[in-house]
């Protein structure tokens, strides 16, 4: 399993972008430059911001200019504290703690942080006061010492009133007092803007450093969210001494400042976005080579390799990877010239991303994005643990095949391939033989809807094939994306919609009552042995979803409810909770049930205080 999680450790072949970055910034000497990292969800930034931060430590290191770093996530604070004074308030406490270790810049250092303080409060009293004024509720500290005084007015006194206006009213006055202090004459918002910022340079000449802002994540913002950061990327933008790096997928900002500045055009969006990045730096799309080397990196990744070995084929890759226009390749012949004592396990792995890697790149429901083909390993890894715990024995690259087409292709296709494999006698199929020998052989392949789609002719030349495998495993190691059907247990179109939704989304069931009590007896039957597989998962039995949707089967089938009934009486006392009882009690055949549990020895006293009561008010039947 591999975590998804960024890394300063260069799997893409990144470096020399994250390496140019930081050039830029070194050679900007101290003027002020802003630089966009943009690119989707998935397909590095994060890494790539890591890799800039380490980049330039390094020429720091070598005496190319002194930095202090900041990183800031917006998505962290949304919904926590306004991303805008959030923001300030980090870049001033990083400050003080760096002047505080150098020794450098502290007094300038203090007083930029409290203006900073002021503006945390002026923010305060001018939101209050504008919400007094326009007759609405005011927010934060005063907002609850309005909302008390309320209470009072109204008569509503009593001693935890009296206590929490006390208490908000110290925090008020702690507030002021601590806040105002850096507010020593009075002055216009503009004139304390214009002080804010040069406060801030002064900081910054007297540190002898180069402050460096890395925003990460602003994409995954509410719109409110990003453009209150980038109103605060704003206030400190373009002073000396600053470089700025913004990953965020700019399709996403632009749609922010679009919702935000409604009713604006396009021109003024694309303005608004160009004035802030000076610089716009796209992440580089990965081709087949970076999938297959970012695959078996992974894979190297997760072995039992020495450290030192794993950095060492990892830097090999990188090199390769750029020099891959020159027609040089990575594949599995590279990777063993990198290493002469891989295990036979790993040279399959390799075999495994050499054989999916093309389709990885092109296949849309992947593109080569990073984090999907980490999560896609990450799918077939667990259910490869499954088959072997289960001794299923499933061959990796028939799995990885179907896994695919699970992910990427047509769901009503795969519902025939699943289908087909079912009600064979042997698991195969066969369907699927004369159109891989005419994918395999070059020629057209003539197919249908729901096949007809580029990534099946694709799909069907990927090895190994399997019209003549039994995908049976297969099938039953991937059960959580669609319940294995047996021969016997053949559902109509209906029934398999609602046994797909009752599994889905047991919670609804009572929306699919009607539905049901339409369909077979014989149907409703197997619908209910798949519910109870589910349920047999779990471990506590107060009122799980799958018991509704057992629930609601039962009353639809009453024959059902006997089956359910044996079931829950099987259940060990220990897992047995309270709630349950009132759940069931007015069921036609809870009784038995009931009586097996309060007869049972480990049944808590909780539950048997619960089933005496239920009995004492008549709601269990006697």
């Amino acid at each position: 399993m591999w975590p998804d999680n960024e890394t300063d450790r260069d799997f893409l072949n990144f470096t020399g972008v994250a390496d140019t970055v930081a050039e830029i910034i070194v050679q900007a000497k101290g003027r002020p430059i802003s630089i966009g990292v943009s690119g989707a969800w998935g397909v590095g930034k994060s890494s790539m911001i890591k890799l800039v931060h380490r980049s330039l430590t390094q020429r720091s290191d070598k005496g190319n200019g002194d930095f202090i770093f900041v990183e800031f996530n917006a998505w962290l604070y949304q919904g926590y504290d306004d991303a805008r004074a959030a923001l300030m308030e980090v870049i001033g406490n990083t400050l003080m703690q760096e002047a505080e270790k150098r020794k450098k810049g502290l007094d300038k250092a203090k007083e930029f942080a409290e203006r900073i303080q002021w503006f945390r409060l002026a923010k305060l009293v001018a939101g209050s006061a504008v919400a007094l004024h326009v007759g609405l509720p005011p927010v934060g500290l005063l907002g609850e010492l309005y909302g008390l005084g309320k209470k009072f007015v109204g008569g509503e006194v009593d001693a935890e009133a009296i206590g929490k206006a006390e208490k908000a009213a110290g925090e008020v006055k702690d507030a002021a007092s601590g806040l105002l202090a850096a507010k020593r004459k009075k002055s216009s918002p503009p004139q304390e803007i214009h002080a804010l910022r040069e406060s801030f340079e002064k900081t910054l000449e007297a540190m002898e450093v180069t402050l460096v802002v890395l925003i990460d994540d602003l994409d995954r913002c509410l719109p409110e969210t990003t453009i209150s950061t980038l109103e605060a990327i704003r206030l400190f933008l373009f002073l000396k001494r600053t470089a700025f790096v913004i990953a965020a997928d700019d399709a996403m900002i632009k749609h922010a400042v679009r919702r935000h500045f409604q009713d604006v055009d396009d021109d003024l969006v694309i303005n608004y976005f160009d004035k802030l990045i000076q610089l716009p730096i796209r992440v580089p799309p990965l081709g087949t080579q970076e999938v297959r080397a970012y695959m078996m990196l992974l894979y190297v990744e997760n072995s039992g390799l020495e450290e030192n070995v794993k950095e060492n084929i990892r830097s090999g890759i990188c090199k390769q990877l750029g020099q891959t226009w020159q027609g040089k390749r990575v594949d599995r012949a590279f990777m063993q010239s990198l290493h002469d004592k891989f295990e036979n396990e790993l040279i399959g792995k390799f075999d495994t991303a050499d054989r999916l890697a093309h389709l990885m790149t092109t296949a849309s429901g992947i593109m080569g994005n990073p984090r999907l083909i980490k999560r896609f390993l990450n799918a077939l890894a667990i259910r490869m643990s499954i088959s072997n715990a289960h001794g299923v024995g499933v061959d990796e690259a028939v799995l990885a095949k179907m896994l695919l087409f699970e992910r990427i292709g047509n769901p009503k296709a795969y519902a025939e391939l699943t289908k087909a494999v079912t009600e064979s006698g042997d698991g195969k199929p066969a369907f699927l033989s004369g159109w891989e020998e005419q994918a395999n052989a070059g020629q057209e392949v003539p197919l249908e809807g729901p096949w007809d789609d580029p990534f099946v002719r694709e799909w069907l030349t990927l090895p190994p094939r399997i019209a003549d495998r039994d995908l049976r495993g297969v099938l039953y190691v991937s059960r959580e994306h669609a319940p294995l059907i047996s021969p016997q247990d053949r559902l109509s179109s209906e029934a398999a919609e609602l046994l797909a939704a009752l599994l889905q989304h047991p919670e609804m069931a009572a929306n699919l009552k009607d539905r049901l009590s339409k369909i077979a007896r014989t149907e409703i039957t197997v619908i209910m042995d798949r519910l109870l597989d589910r349920a047999r998962q779990e471990q506590e039995w107060g009122v799980p979803p799958i018991l509704e949707a057992c629930l609601v089967t039962a009353e639809a089938d009453l024959p059902q409810g006997a089956r359910l009934a044996a079931f829950l009486s099987d259940r060990p006392a220990a897992q047995i909770k309270p709630d349950i009882v009132p759940k069931i009690d007015d069921q036609p055949w809870a009784n038995t049930v009931i009586d097996k549990w309060e007869r049972s020895a480990g049944l808590s006293a909780q539950v048997k205080n619960v089933i005496k009561q239920r009995r004492g008010n008549g709601n269990v039947r006697i």
